[in-house]
């Protein structure tokens, strides 16, 4: 096994990943998690049937010998109903009639859950060879995305039921942050960078190979676009000038009657002028907030409509990893967009095997947000990370910084 990864180290995460999961679940009913409000969307309950799963089929299943003694009665009707997107896996419940499942019940949900975890942490605790050791390790990451999907699809779903009911009170972090002087701007002058992992930790496939770009000069904002300059743009007709958007994006406006960013509404009597809603509920508009729940397109039209543009994904990269003091708010707080399509790295190669469908199928229409939110997995997020969405979505927790 290789250094980087211990038993020891992969025991740990591996428990305080599984353990979290279940603690994201805990505000919900089952009611709650069974419900999917639309297509691209998944029932919690899914969610955590399906990271199990992703254990079970990847790593389980494939042990030439079962030192474990693990037995799932669950394997082939589970394969159907949890695989996500893994075409050489088999077939698979189309993703829109996940809300449908029903049975088996959460409590059956939670019970396999135990039964993977034990066979796992005795997988461990046995000895792994460096390809297993990788695959655990895979795992626990791909579970800690599922968790930022867990919060981004429930909130999603409730946001539908009338009441605006609230996931958790508390869940937002009461941290202070320092703000970035406004509108203030970080220079870099061109030059040939060295841009993805390279690194003897983990990191994903998209991630790979590290290869050299050119960087022309550019300047880079210190700080997110917030609430407050969201509305300067609202007030100003940007919703309404088709010279502002691409011809996408225009179509996606006018066909969805977009005027302000997913889950803010106006006109909310005690909440002010406008209100947003999010996972502690419907609450008065934050205007120093960084704006949220932006797709693309808008976040390309309003960098038009500042006579600025996007960052590339290469530009950002660059300047995060210089760590420049004055340039805050890179993770932790929203995903920002970028005007770089997700496309492979040059010398890009997915692996031979079923897990070579984790990243470079999706290669195609959408584009690269860089840096975390508040809801990514603590120690998830790195500079080289690359986060990709189709331009029209806005239910993840997305934000945009400018460029020049």
């Amino acid at each position: 096994m290789q250094a980087k990864y211990t038993l020891s180290s992969i025991t740990q995460a591996f428990i305080a990943t599984r353990s979290h999961t279940l603690s994201l679940a805990a505000p919900l009913s089952e009611a709650d998690m069974q419900i999917q409000s639309d297509d691209f969307v998944s029932p919690s309950k899914w969610h955590l049937a399906h990271t199990t799963w992703f254990f079970e089929e990847f790593i389980l299943k494939n042990l030439e010998f079962n030192p474990t003694g693990f037995h799932s009665l669950f394997s082939e009707p589970y394969r159907f109903l949890f695989n996500s997107y893994y075409e050489t896996i088999g077939a698979r419940l189309p993703q829109k009639n996940r809300g449908l499942i029903s049975r088996p019940s959460l409590q059956e949900i939670l019970n396999y859950r135990q039964v993977v975890d034990k066979a796992i942490l005795a997988l461990i605790e046995q000895g792994l060879s460096d390809a297993l050791a990788s695959l655990i390790v895979l795992g626990i990451h791909h579970e800690q995305q599922h968790q930022e999907l867990f919060l981004t699809d429930i909130l999603f779903n409730l946001s539908h039921n009338p009441l605006k009911p609230e996931y958790q009170s508390h869940f937002f972090s009461k941290k202070t942050l320092v703000a970035p002087i406004k509108n203030s701007f970080s220079s870099f002058k061109a030059g040939l960078v060295s841009i993805g992992h390279a690194h003897d930790d983990f990191c994903f496939d998209n991630e790979l190979p590290q290869h050299q770009v050119f960087i022309a000069p550019f300047k880079f904002a210190d700080g997110l676009v917030t609430n407050a300059d969201w509305l300067n743009f609202i007030e100003d007709g940007g919703y309404n000038n088709p010279l502002l958007w691409l011809a996408d994006g225009w179509k996606t406006v006018q066909a969805s009657q977009w005027q302000m960013p997913l889950y803010w509404q106006k006109s909310a009597d005690s909440l002010g002028e406008y209100g947003r809603y999010s996972l502690d509920g419907l609450q008065p508009l934050n205007l120093s907030e960084p704006v949220c729940h932006i797709s693309f397109f808008e976040a390309d039209a309003y960098a038009r409509w500042c006579g600025k543009r996007l960052p590339t994904e290469a530009e950002w990269e660059f300047a995060a990893a210089s760590k420049m003091p004055e340039i805050l708010q890179l993770y932790s707080e929203r995903w920002q967009w970028t005007a770089s399509p997700y496309i492979a790295y040059p010398g890009f190669k997915p692996t031979a095997d079923a897990v070579g469908e984790y990243n470079g199928k999706f290669m195609n229409g959408q584009y690269v947000l860089r840096g975390s939110s508040f809801a990514t997995a603590e120690g998830h997020a790195r500079v080289t990370y690359r986060n990709f969405f189709y331009p029209h979505q806005r239910w993840q927790f997305t934000s945009l910084r400018l460029a020049e």
